[in-house]
């Protein structure tokens, strides 16, 4: 991957280069559907192009940021749609929901920060976002038939939308079962970016056969787990109490890659791309290092099959300390 490095993409210990990284693999979502799921099977992701209207996306974008244009995030001048951030106000004050502390979601920032995240918050629950956007029958539709789950196709109500400012901490690494422990593995995360990101812009990262390494973790701690002669409840509760306090494998994503032998497969992304990934896909996040201060701004959609147990927990809207 020539010129990696001079994109500027790093990561919280350090840049990510053609030693240590590569491209996603893309696919068109009409390739047929054999094909589509052996994809998913090997890589453990599957990479979508436009698979939802772009100016769909790009009108959910807007009214994000309209919304939050009243606390002084924008670049005065530019328009919402394009979500440019102020240059001259500081990053900290405007926290992301979610970004850099996956577990435990508590509130973010402090008072400077309020309004903002009050703001930020509330978007959740907006009929453009919680109704029209998260329930988009394109999604919807190739998610059923992806899956073949057809009818009981259910896509869970709690989800979460973040945004990244230029220069704030990036998500660390993590697989999302760990996240949904009261349900199968059997869960489908359509990770949704809301507007173009550029390739250092703070799009979502993926381990090489991360799926792997994720289910090789998850055993091995369960039956490590297991030899102590826990039930499978205390077992499950034990693995979770063993992650970082923050739900993460590692904050630190180019040495976790090391350690596994691995390399961080990248990618700039479209308004319309989806990527789909597994329960126990490991993910992570770039640093935000756009040129133009421009706004990472995805959210995080799960499916799952409605006729097998699934964490009923997620069927509740995203709140502040909700302990999920």
């Amino acid at each position: 991957m020539v010129g990696l490095q001079a994109d500027n993409i790093a990561v919280n210990d350090g840049p990510l280069t053609s030693e240590n990284a590569a491209l996603l693999r893309p696919s068109e979502p009409t390739l047929p559907l054999e094909e589509l799921r052996k994809r998913y099977d090997e890589d453990g992701y599957l990479f979508l192009k436009q698979v939802l209207p772009r100016q769909d996306v790009l009108d959910a974008r807007e009214s994000y940021f309209s919304s939050l244009q009243s606390t002084g995030v924008l670049k005065p001048g530019t328009e919402p749609v394009k979500g440019i951030f102020d240059p001259a106000k500081n990053h900290l004050d405007y926290p992301g929901i979610g970004a850099g502390h996956i577990g435990g979601n508590g509130r973010p920032g402090g008072d400077r920060a309020a309004a903002f995240v009050d703001l930020a918050l509330d978007a959740h629950y907006q009929d453009w976002y919680a109704e029209k956007f998260c329930n988009h029958p394109a999604l919807y539709d190739f998610v059923a038939k992806f899956s073949d789950w057809g009818k009981n196709t259910l896509n869970l109500r709690r989800t979460l939308l973040r945004n990244n400012i230029p220069g704030s901490k990036p998500i660390g690494v993590h697989y999302d079962q760990i996240f949904l422990r009261y349900g199968d593995p059997t869960s489908i995360t359509a990770w949704v970016p809301m507007g173009d990101i550029k390739l250092n812009g703070g799009g979502l990262i993926y381990l090489e056969d991360g799926d792997k390494v994720g289910l090789g973790l998850e055993e091995a701690f369960y039956a490590k787990a297991k030899e102590t002669g826990l039930t499978d409840e205390e077992a499950k509760s034990a693995f979770n109490t063993n992650m970082m306090a923050t739900g993460l494998l590692s904050e630190f994503p180019s040495e976790f890659a090391r350690e596994n032998g691995r390399r961080w497969l990248v990618s700039a992304y479209e308004a319309g791309d989806v990527v789909l990934h597994k329960p126990h896909m490991i993910h992570a996040s770039t640093i935000n290092n756009d040129p133009d201060n421009v706004i990472r701004l995805a959210t995080d959609l799960r499916f799952c099959d409605s006729s097998k147990p699934y964490d009923k927990r997620w069927m509740n809207f995203y709140k502040f300390g909700d302990g999920v």
